[in-house]
């Protein structure tokens, strides 16, 4: 049996330690992709990180509807913007508890001083915490938030202003994202004086409705339901226990053992299997998502257009979405999701043409036989259910035009790291919408703010930056939509990524989970859910 194999009686008879066996009835497992890489959302931009933390651990001042893209109130009962859209005043919640654990125990409630700590950890590189434990806020930096926001004061306990620099027609959306946690100030301070400031990144503490207990690397992460949340309703589960389990046909072998409750990322192939088990359902729905190619146009010869175009045009992609997408994919031609509003429908695909390409990279001076590294993740994502799968039909079809491309492969958590540094020459990745709002494609994937964050292309055109940040500073949708279709032209032209697919997402789980909804972010939520 795989190591992180439990039953849910005996994962609940451990976890609780000697309580009545009926309780076990609460315990839900969740057979995980992967190991996140902290637990302090502000670091990171991965799905799996954000599913253990974000999702779990922790709230923002504004959330998203469960299920849902509408922005409803949070930590924030409520919000005042001025007639300039430059200032927002937040109104906040009254008697919210910060979680007790065996690390930390509060003595208040949360408040203002919170959010000031969350933010000014954010915005300013000399805060005192940052300075005690370096840390970088990709997602902050890359949607341009850290040059946003002006300044975040306090009129009193329950009341804080964020003051602009100038609009931000999506700034309510943003906040409610995974990065926008609010942390503890609290316990900021205690890590200070136990020169321990690391630890919020291992051993975090929020008021979400999932308390974290114990992680361990590559095996498990357990919680234990928040009692004291402030909204009950919300906490169904007394226990919930993340198996990772990184291999997909382990996963769903668990979860008709009965071993884990819900699995994570699907195989095509799986899912007309798991439909059949009488003892699963599978839920579905569109996903708001894209499985692409980013090319490092830092490294030769991939700064020439010429050679990016020609390997574009000799990918045959109906034949990676038959394979490797199977029933659950769909031709992708923009660099958002047609679910996505600004979508330009007029933008297509050069057509597959590996003769052309071979004479572009003829022109391009680029020699036959020549080598490139072509970066495949190791983790199934609904962008891209099996993206060893993808490189190895890209290798084949690349081979046609003369060149050699080289696997390589990490582990997750190192994949993106590297990636981030900029060592890939093309790298397989996805994306999931965050907030309903284009600037979560075309500002935080292929701007010029994002080159050290989420634009793995490293691509960086003034002409498409000028046009994107217009539409961000825009209140009037139309003209956002205008500049944005602009702005997907100049990407189509200039090639930074080739677009394969969009795919439907699909959730297998046991039939007795209840009321558990699919996000349309590509998060993994927990909280509503309940086992009958």
């Amino acid at each position: 049996m795989d190591k992180t194999a439990f039953t849910p009686l005996l994962l609940a008879a451990a976890l609780l330690a000697g309580a009545p066996l009926a309780q076990a009835a609460s315990t839900l497992v969740y057979c995980s992709e992967a190991s996140p890489a902290g637990f302090d959302p502000s670091q990171y931009t991965s799905g799996t990180d954000f599913d253990a933390s974000a999702e779990t651990v922790f709230n923002r001042l504004t959330q998203f509807k469960r299920g849902g893209t509408e922005v409803e109130p949070g930590l924030a009962t409520s919000w005042d913007v001025s007639k300039d859209g430059l200032t927002y005043t937040f109104h906040l919640r009254d008697g919210v508890k910060f979680h007790t654990t065996d690390y930390f125990t509060p003595t208040r409630t949360f408040n203002a001083d919170d959010v000031l700590f969350t933010f000014h950890r954010l915005l300013d590189p000399q805060q005192p915490f940052r300075q005690a434990y370096p840390s970088e806020s990709p997602y902050f930096n890359d949607m341009d938030l850290n040059t946003t926001i002006k300044s975040v004061t306090k009129t009193d306990d329950h009341t804080v202003v964020f003051s602009l620099n100038h609009i931000d027609a999506a700034f309510v959306q943003n906040l409610a994202m995974s990065f926008a946690s609010i942390q503890s100030a609290e316990y900021a301070n205690q890590l200070l004086k136990q020169g321990k400031a690391a630890d919020i990144n291992q051993k975090p503490i929020g008021t979400g409705p999932f308390v974290f207990k114990r992680y361990q690397k590559d095996a498990q992460i357990r919680f234990v339901g928040n009692k004291d949340y402030w909204k009950p309703e919300d906490v169904k589960l007394d226990n919930l226990i993340f198996s990772i389990t990184p291999d997909a046909a382990v996963r769903l072998q668990k979860l008709k053992r009965g071993e884990c409750q819900v699995s994570g990322y699907p195989r095509p192939e799986d899912i007309e299997v798991a439909k059949q088990d009488p003892n699963l359902k599978v839920l579905s729905q569109p996903g708001f998502n894209l499985g692409f190619l980013a090319y490092n146009v830092t490294h030769k010869p991939l700064d020439q257009l010429k050679v990016r175009q020609a390997l574009d045009m000799a990918i045959d992609k109906p034949a990676i979405i038959k394979a490797v997408y199977q029933s659950a994919g769909q031709l992708a031609q923009n660099a958002i999701p047609p679910g996505q509003w600004s979508y330009d429908p007029t933008v297509k695909d050069a057509p597959y043409n590996p003769d052309k390409a071979r004479a572009l990279l003829k022109e391009a001076g680029v020699k036959e036989g020549t080598s490139i590294d072509l970066w495949a993740m190791t983790v199934q994502r609904a962008s891209n259910p099996n993206a060893r799968m993808s490189a190895q039909m890209i290798q084949s079809d690349w081979a046609k035009v003369g060149i050699k491309a080289n696997i390589v492969s990490y582990e997750w958590g190192e994949y993106i790291k590297r990636a981030k540094a900029g060592e890939h020459d093309v790298m397989i990745y996805g994306w999931t919408g965050d907030n309903g709002d284009p600037d979560n494609w075309l500002g935080v994937l292929y701007s010029c703010a994002a080159v050290k964050g989420s634009n793995y292309a490293k691509w960086c055109d003034p002409a498409y930056d000028k046009l994107i940040q217009q539409a961000k500073l825009s209140s009037n949708r139309d003209e956002r939509i205008k500049l944005y279709q602009q702005a997907q032209h100049i990407l189509k032209a200039q090639v930074p990524i080739t677009p394969i697919a969009n795919s439907t997402v699909f959730q297998p789980m046991r039939k007795e989970v209840q009321d558990f909804r699919i996000s349309p972010f590509g998060l993994t939520p927990f909280y509503g859910v309940s086992i009958k």
